[in-house]
């Protein structure tokens, strides 16, 4: 259709130019680079990833407690534990205890097999001391940072860790390269 002004035929569509649509796909390009650097997929994976082994690591926590009440204070264990529930040992002899006791389900090794090698626990179990903490080393930078989930290595034979400032590098502290864990006691 021409439009006639002054004596000049002027041709009108009803679209876009090339140049408008570049644009637009440019500033929406830069947006979706912007909102994916803020969310950091990655860390939102190893976030949810730690969350699913804190969430086993306290109910491994819970059930030694509800273990020592059944067994009148007693827990599954005889002397310091330290080891990855994942591997043979005492801290896998222990948490079978547990599940003989009826404190934890019986396939709970099956459902939480991806998770096993992560978690840890330390224990003593001396007369007059009886102490376990079960922990997990993150690899998230929000389970790393939180001022009250940060430990070091066991202190002694008293089953303890000992806490430092620092966790943000990859797992380990600058002080000293302890390892970071994440724990319940």
């Amino acid at each position: 259709m021409k439009n006639f002004k002054k004596g000049l035929a002027l041709n009108r569509s009803k679209g876009f130019t090339l140049i408008e649509l570049l644009i637009v796909i440019a500033l929406l390009g830069a947006l979706a680079v912007a909102l994916l650097a803020a969310l950091d997929p990655l860390e939102q994976i190893k976030k949810g990833t730690d969350t699913g082994v804190r969430n086993t690591v306290a109910e491994i926590s819970g059930s030694f407690i509800r273990y020592a009440s059944v067994k009148g204070g007693s827990l599954p264990f005889s002397t310091l534990v330290w080891g990855s529930v994942g591997q043979a040992g005492t801290a896998r002899n222990s948490i079978q205890s547990v599940i003989d006791a009826g404190e934890l389900k019986q396939d709970f090794f099956t459902l939480s097999s991806d998770q096993l090698d992560k978690i840890f626990i330390t224990a003593v179990n001396n007369t007059g001391t009886q102490r376990a903490m079960v922990c997990f080393q993150p690899g998230s930078k929000s389970f790393r940072v939180d001022a009250n989930t940060k430990f070091g290595t066991i202190a002694g034979q008293d089953g303890t860790m000992t806490s430092y400032a620092d966790c943000t590098a990859g797992g380990t502290s600058a002080a000293g390269g302890q390892s970071c864990f994440w724990c319940v006691q």
